[in-house]
């Protein structure tokens, strides 16, 4: 049995379950890539590309993050959806980072397949969803978590 300070101190250092997803682990890596290229970016880029594509890609595990700790399906789903969009968001970024020489054209090809790869992740997150809720739908229960 626990004492007081041992219950007390057994929350204390757990991850959160999102940071245990590999999405949200792939996402968070690629977000500090992408603020570590923006560190050699030209000044006059500082509020325009540089701006977007480090907010961008901070929103995308940001999602993954809202949607998997939402209580209800559709929660869950809807952080999900916004964090495929701003993946896309910013695909569309580092192809600018190749247009504009700002970086390798093979880099950015392998930052946007590792984009990707987020983005079938989380396709597949938001079929297992959509399968449980369903599963639970039938049973005639509303809305409720996985």
């Amino acid at each position: 049995m626990l004492d007081g300070k041992e219950h007390k101190d057994a929350w204390k250092n757990v991850k959160p379950t999102h940071e245990r997803l590999w999405i949200w682990q792939k996402a968070n890596k690629l977000h500090l890539d992408i603020c570590r290229i923006c560190n050699n970016l030209p000044n006059h880029e500082k509020y325009k590309l540089r701006s977007q594509i480090e907010r961008s890609s901070k929103s995308v595990k940001d999602n993954i993050a809202e949607g998997n700790e939402s209580y209800y399906y559709n929660d869950k789903a809807k952080g999900l959806f916004t964090a495929r969009k701003e993946a896309g968001e910013t695909q569309s970024h580092l192809r600018d980072f190749e247009h504009k020489r700002y970086y390798p054209a093979d880099k950015v090809q392998q930052m946007i397949d590792e984009y990707e790869e987020v983005k079938r992740g989380i396709n597949g997150l938001i079929n297992r969803i959509s399968a449980k809720k369903d599963v639970l739908n039938k049973k005639g229960s509303k809305n409720l978590i996985f």
